[in-house]
This record gives C-alpha cells, structure tokens and sequence, in this order.
C-alpha cells in the first residue's frame, strides 16, 4: 500500500486541481450528457477518491485488472468529504470512491445534488482509539473524547460509545444521535473536530473516534490499537463508486464497478489490511 503523506503543499494542490477542474472540466466531460450509456467508452474514466484505501484500492485496478478490461483509468486524490462530490455533480470528474449512504444521503438533501451509489466496495469499521487509557473502561468523569463533527459520522461515533456503555442516548436515535441526544455524557468532554483531523488530536484527548481511512494514514490498528470497535456483520457503512444521476449506465462505469467487485480486488483489500481496518463488502448497495 503506497504511503500517503498530508502536507501544507498537498492542500495547495488539491485546491489548485478543483479550481482547474472547476475552470476547464475534464477530457470525459460527463456534464455534457446525462446519459451514460452514450459516453465514448474510450475516454479514460477519471475517479474521485479519498488516497487511503480508496486511490490504493483504485490504482491496484488502474495498474492490474484496467487494461486487460478494455478501461482506461484515471485518479484524483482529494483530502476532504466534500470536493469528490461537487465535483462529480459538475461534471469534473466522472465518479467518485470515498463515502457511505448516510453520508451521502445527507450531502445529497443539503447541497441539493443528485449523486448515486454504484456498487458497494469495501467497509472501513469506525473504533476508539486512546493513549492515555488502555480499556474502554478506563474512561472517566473530566476526561475527553474526540468525534468527527459531520453529521453522519458524528451520529455513528456516539453511537459506537453508546453501543459501549460509555454515554447513554435518547432511545431510537441510533447512528443519527447529535450531542443534543446524549441523555448522560458521564461527566466526559466532548470535541467535534473535522473527520481528518481527529487522529492529530489523540494527544490533546483522552481518546478518539477515528474513521477508518484516517485511522490507516494515522497508523492506527483497529485490531491492536482499538480499545472499541463496530461490528461489521449489518454494517451499513460500505463505501461504494458513485456517481451523478443519469450516468450510472456509462460502460467504463459498469467495467470499473465490476473489477472493484472481483475475487482479485477482494484479496487485494485482504492481503493490505490484514488488522481488519478494511474489509471487502462487495455487492449492490441498499
């Protein structure tokens, strides 16, 4: 798996790149036609995708499977949950590898898009991380915690400390649940920071709610460095390609979502993520 390493200068040029896109659009403009299946299958498919697992994930394809499929593929990185998805909206890129439904869902009603899911690909189990305290048990009144402060991620964060008996939420909330919904925080702090920066606060906290793809660039082990983590049995956290509405048809898009699906694909994610912090979840999304 190819290290990825933020910088100052990586912000710049993802700034740069969605100006450009935003100014010139891409060779495989997918904004001049809503319908995909009319889209020249001989462009490359340019993919939207957060860099760890997702870009890994998708230039293993690009690099293996691609070319003998017929698909010409391309990769953008973007460091952020917001930027794929406008993008692809705009006809910047062609589809996007970063997100989940809910997340989705709940991007969808607030920006007014029309994003779709695809197929699902690979699921990336939420856990809490600490060093400070080497059992979900050694939490305590005054001490503090860290959750991403988007809304999808942020409802499934308490409800992974609730699922644990560390807070108790208002019954029915589930993955849903804000803040306002804790009926007992147990005397704990909480800090709502920005999904990409709350393993950077593991020292300034007690302990963290760390997303799966920040947890991989952070070093971080579900299975060695969680002291609580999802289930994955039912999860409906899958990250999945997507795309705009209309373009789900596209025939580079049906080829890419069936090399992601492939038995190569899954012993792909299986051999680079052997302490379980991405597990394949392939199939149609629900």
């Amino acid at each position: 798996m190819r290290k990825n390493t933020t910088s100052l200068a990586a912000f710049a040029g993802i700034t740069v790149l969605a100006l450009g896109l935003t100014a010139c659009g891409t060779a495989s403009d997918p904004s001049s036609s809503t319908d995909g299946a009319k889209a020249d299958p001989n462009k490359p498919l340019v993919v939207a995708a957060s860099p760890t697992p997702h870009a890994d994930i998708l230039n293993y394809v690009k690099d293996n499977l691609a070319q003998k499929a017929g698909l010409k593929l391309e990769v953008k990185e973007f460091t952020d949950y917001v930027l794929p998805n406008t993008a692809t909206e705009e006809g910047q890129v062609d589809a996007n590898y970063f997100q989940h439904k809910p997340y989705l869902d709940d991007f969808n009603k607030k920006q007014g898009t029309h994003i779709v899911p695809v197929v699902n690909v690979h699921l990336e189990p939420l856990a809490l991380y600490s060093k400070k305290v080497k059992d979900i048990k050694g939490l305590k009144a005054g001490q503090s915690i860290a959750i991403p402060n988007d809304t999808t991620n942020g409802g499934r964060a308490l409800k992974l400390l609730a699922d644990n008996g560390v807070i108790t939420l208002k019954a029915g909330v589930g993955s849903n649940a804000t803040l306002s919904d804790v009926t007992d925080k147990k005397g704990l702090e909480f800090k709502e920071l920005e999904a990409a920066t709350v393993p950077r606060a593991l020292n300034d906290v007690d302990a963290a709610v760390v997303n799966g793809n920040y947890a991989i660039e952070a070093k971080l082990s579900p299975a060695k460095d969680a002291i609580a983590s999802e289930k994955t049995e039912g999860n409906p956290y899958a990250n999945f390609l997507a795309v705009k509405k209309g373009n789900e048809k596209d025939p580079r898009v049906q080829k890419l979502a069936k090399l992601l699906n492939s038995p190569e694909v899954k012993k792909y994610i299986e051999d680079s993520h052997q302490d379980g912090a991405v597990v394949p979840a392939f199939g149609a999304v629900k």
